[in-house]
């Protein structure tokens, strides 16, 4: 934690909230923190799917679990769950809690399998999934849904991860936030039949050389507390990420105040705990020196990142 007052304003970023919308059925919707929802009209698969976004008071004084109005209300307002579409997977990113709380829970209502590591498995029993609706992947071995094919490689958390280790026991909510361990963190590449192909980078951390040989057109980039971290690293992780998969258009998710509900603007990480500044600084710098489309993505808006490459 840092001294610095305030948070970065988005403004100053706002020529970046550019992301093509979305003129067809196929679309990726930001739904907040890394939640994605890409769907093309006849299959729809989503990352994460956290909705609750409890305020840090609460999460400090008093056990979490899942807000089953805020979810409803999310699910409601994409048009999923009992009296809508269904998922075909629920995909967290890792198991921290501004990720994983509410997938058992979003699964549970959209009739998804939750797809992840073993972790995600044991939050997925913990929310009352049956075994046939959780899915542990085997690193590097794709499955398909509908048109869609995804493939989990190993990655790390961005440092400091403050719930280090493993989920070796179902998580039944309410629990501390710290039950919420990271597990296991992922690169997820995404491709579909259609010929979109995309890296969807939950956590701002990388395993040095995991992405070698993978290609794809577009990435959805994390970057919390990536802009406390030095120059030197902010490079890497690019260079590990977007140089090494050969995107066009990168698109930042993970920058938004998730102690703050869905129901209200969204707002930067304060500088305590982040510094976009810094971040969008030298992603600039390097997405204008290798020709690469830099936006921001506006909460529920349907996007096609893939216009115009």
């Amino acid at each position: 934690m840092r001294l610095k007052p305030g948070r970065p304003s988005l403004d100053q970023y706002a020529d970046r909230f550019d992301t093509p919308a979305s003129t067809d059925d196929f679309a990726v919707t930001f739904l907040g923190v890394a939640s994605l929802l890409l769907d093309d009209g006849t299959t729809a698969v989503m990352t994460d799917g956290f909705f609750s976004r409890p305020s840090l008071p609460r999460l400090l004084l008093r056990p979490v679990a899942p807000d089953e109005g805020r979810i409803d209300e999310a699910l409601g307002r994409l048009g999923l769950g009992p009296s809508g579409r269904s998922l075909a997977a629920v995909l967290p990113v890792h198991t921290h809690f501004d990720h994983v709380m509410d997938s058992a829970v979003v699964a549970a209502r959209t009739g998804a399998v939750l797809v992840g590591g073993t972790s995600s498995a044991n939050v997925g029993r913990g929310g009352g999934l049956p075994d046939d609706r959780i899915h542990v992947v085997t690193p590097g071995v794709p499955v398909s849904y509908g048109a869609f094919t995804i493939t989990h490689v190993e990655s790390s958390h961005c440092p400091p991860d403050r719930f280090p280790g493993t989920i070796d026991e179902p998580v039944v909510p309410p629990v501390r936030t710290a039950a919420y361990k990271c597990g296991e963190a992922w690169s997820i590449l995404v491709e579909h039949t259609g010929g979109r192909s995309a890296l969807l980078q939950g956590s701002a951390g990388f395993v040095r050389g995991a992405l070698a040989g993978q290609r794809a057109d577009v990435a959805y980039l994390g970057v919390g507390q990536l802009g406390v971290m030095d120059e030197a690293y902010i490079r890497d992780y690019w260079a590990e990420t977007i140089e090494t998969v050969g995107a066009r258009r990168v698109v930042l998710t993970h920058w938004d105040d998730f102690f703050r509900g869905l129901d209200r603007p969204l707002r930067a990480l304060p500088y305590a705990g982040d510094d976009l500044d810094v971040t969008m600084r030298v992603f600039g710098e390097l997405a204008s020196q290798q020709g690469v489309a830099l936006h921001l993505p506006t909460l529920w808006r349907r996007e096609d990142p893939w216009s115009g490459l």
